[in-house]
């Protein structure tokens, strides 16, 4: 019988990846940085522990929208109130919280629950093209997604 091997999050190896938005589409690289986060691009991938990756997105408030996207895409909540669904465009949401943007496209990507929590905390974005995390080396993933 074959026995199958569970690996913790502490037993892998920490990784900084840095992701520069205004040079990709917003949902390539959501897609690509949720893969990330989740280690499912590791052979060491466990369903259940975090990838103990790192994703560091600058010039988060410009990422490239494909197609209509910048005119039609709307983002919708509920207050909790009677009649309490909200809509708003994207042009609204980048104005006043424009990280969001990013943040929100990747979170949908996550797994739900406590795990996809824990793993969006390891999603840095920054509004310019400066961060403070050069101490930790960031790879620069290329334009090609």
């Amino acid at each position: 019988m074959t026995s199958t091997s569970h690996v913790r999050a502490a037993d892998v190896e920490e990784r900084w990846f840095l992701f520069d938005a205004s040079e990709h589409a917003l949902g390539r690289m959501a897609a690509v940085i949720a893969t990330k986060l989740m280690g499912k691009d590791r052979p060491t991938y466990t369903p259940s522990e975090t990838g103990n990756t790192h994703v560091v997105v600058i010039n988060g408030t410009k990422p490239r929208l494909s197609g209509t996207k910048a005119d039609t895409k709307i983002y919708q909540h509920y207050t909790g109130y009677p009649d309490g669904r909200r809509e708003v465009n994207i042009e609204k949401v980048a104005e006043k919280r424009g990280k969001d943007i990013v943040t929100l496209a990747v979170r949908r990507m996550l797994p739900k629950g406590r795990l996809g929590h824990t793993m969006l905390k390891s999603l840095k974005v920054y509004d310019g093209a400066d961060h403070p995390h050069t101490a930790q080396q960031p790879v620069k993933v290329d334009a090609t997604i």
